[in-house]
């Protein structure tokens, strides 16, 4: 792959190359359909031919003012917004809530035919929230340094998806802990804690000159704090997370020991 796209490789970290996965930088998306159709003709004219379904972009939010509008394409074809993360400039993770949210109403629209369907036993329903819903609205949640309001956002978001499979609104007034019993579907936030804590022991195993550490749970000395409460960051949520289920990272590197911690089964 090297050889055959070096007259077209920009630099670092416009342009990388990862085995046979290409990332390509720009700060359009005018200027990133450009280069998926020279790196296209590129490798078609050398006999390789990429990918257009596993093809995906990610967004980086870092303008406020400025948002462009179109597609990402290749040869014609839309390529779709992956499930990964939504970059903001100042760190916060606000617009990937709501974007992982809003993928989650998508498939419980895909299959609201049947999940609204009062002939289809509730705890089939809640076995396919957990299988395909609550997956996508936790894609990549495990490294969110969340605030109480993103926890809550993703909790109303769960319960008003509950009680639509049930019937139920909120001027029924029946309470959460009846429908969650009646679907089994536990809160939403345990299971984020879950996800961040699995994450944590991946984390904490790889050597301590692996990079995922030094970016992750190493914090920058000698730098001067601007004013106001600094910014929030992974590992405090990790901290309060292991204080609160009582777990000891010691035992990270016991997988075991570990899963058996951490585990939280479905009711």
């Amino acid at each position: 792959m090297d050889e055959v796209t070096r007259d077209i490789q920009g630099e670092i970290p416009w342009c990388m190359l990862f085995a046979d996965d290409v990332v390509l930088v720009d700060e359009s998306r005018a200027g990133v359909n450009r280069k998926l159709e020279l790196w296209r003709r590129t490798l078609e004219s050398k006999g390789f031919r990429l990918n257009r379904t596993k093809t995906e972009y990610m967004m980086c939010d870092f303008s406020a003012t400025r948002h462009e509008r179109g597609d990402v394409s290749l040869d014609g074809q839309v390529v779709v917004q992956n499930l990964g993360s939504v970059l903001q400039k100042d760190g916060d993770i606000d617009e990937d809530v709501r974007h992982r949210i809003s993928a989650g109403w998508l498939k419980w629209r895909q299959a609201s035919g049947i999940l609204c369907d009062k002939r289809v036993p509730q705890k089939l329903k809640g076995k396919f929230y957990r299988t395909t819903i609550r997956p996508a609205m936790l894609y990549g949640a495990e490294c969110w340094p969340t605030k109480r309001r993103h926890v809550q956002q993703l909790s109303v978001a769960e319960m008003r998806m509950l009680q639509w499979f049930c019937g139920h609104t909120r001027r029924d007034r029946v309470r959460n802990e009846v429908i969650r019993d009646r679907i089994g579907v536990p809160p939403i936030e345990e299971k984020l804690t879950q996800h961040r804590l699995r994450w944590f022991r991946h984390v904490q195993r790889r050597p301590p000159e692996a990079p995922v550490r030094n970016g992750v749970l190493e914090r920058v000395d000698n730098v001067k704090r601007g004013r106001g409460r600094p910014k929030l960051t992974w590992d405090e949520p990790v901290k309060r997370n292991l204080k609160d289920w009582n777990i000891s990272k010691e035992i990270a590197l016991d997988r075991s020991a570990w899963r058996l911690a951490i585990n939280m089964p479905e009711p």
